[in-house]
């Protein structure tokens, strides 16, 4: 147990306390919540930082971050959807939570080959992990405000969104590239 996945782990504890925050009555609660949010957005970036700089990493960190990552993500998007209960929410969230859950089973299956490393986290992976934590952050600061400021945010925050779903189908366009090869040889 090091630093870093201390780290992810504290970003797993935070989940409980974000929902409680999210779903609170008080005013506060919603600059609450997107500061726990921030929080765990920022160790997803710094535990694998200071893995690789101080030379920390680890098969469990290897294992936990991705699904630190997920988690966060996945549970932000389903209370936002609850929340703004629209459809131009709630598709790219179906988008992004759909391609998570292909993209997991497809590293699961080509692990089970031997083939892990060929559908290995890329670029634009991690480009589409920061818009879409950017985008939750700025929904929700603009959640349950009526003032334009706060209404701006909102609306980037969907503007981020969509960026995030289109970045979410390009890179699982790759993953599946990657595997087809596999995919092909099996079938």
């Amino acid at each position: 147990m090091n630093f870093p996945t201390i780290l992810t782990l504290l970003r797993i504890a935070l989940l409980p306390l974000f929902v409680v925050m999210f779903y609170l009555p008080f005013h506060w609660a919603y600059g609450v919540a997107a500061i726990i949010f921030f929080v765990a957005a920022i160790t997803d970036w710094l535990d694998g930082y200071l893995a690789r700089s101080w030379s920390q990493t680890s098969q469990l960190g290897a294992f936990l971050d991705p699904v630190a990552d997920k988690l966060v993500i996945v549970v932000a998007l389903v209370l936002l959807v609850a929340e703004y209960h629209t459809s131009y929410i709630a598709l790219p969230a179906a988008i992004i939570i759909g391609r998570e859950i292909v993209v997991s089973a497809l590293r699961e299956w080509m692990a089970e080959l031997g083939r892990r490393t060929s559908v290995a986290v890329n670029y634009i992976g991690k480009i589409k992990t920061a818009v879409q934590m950017l985008a939750i952050l700025l929904m929700l600061i603009g959640r349950g405000n009526s003032t334009v400021l706060y209404e701006v945010f909102s609306i980037l925050g969907v503007c981020f969104l969509y960026a995030a779903a289109v970045l979410t189908l390009w890179s699982m366009i790759m993953y599946l590239r990657a595997a087809w090869g596999e995919f092909r040889a099996r079938a």
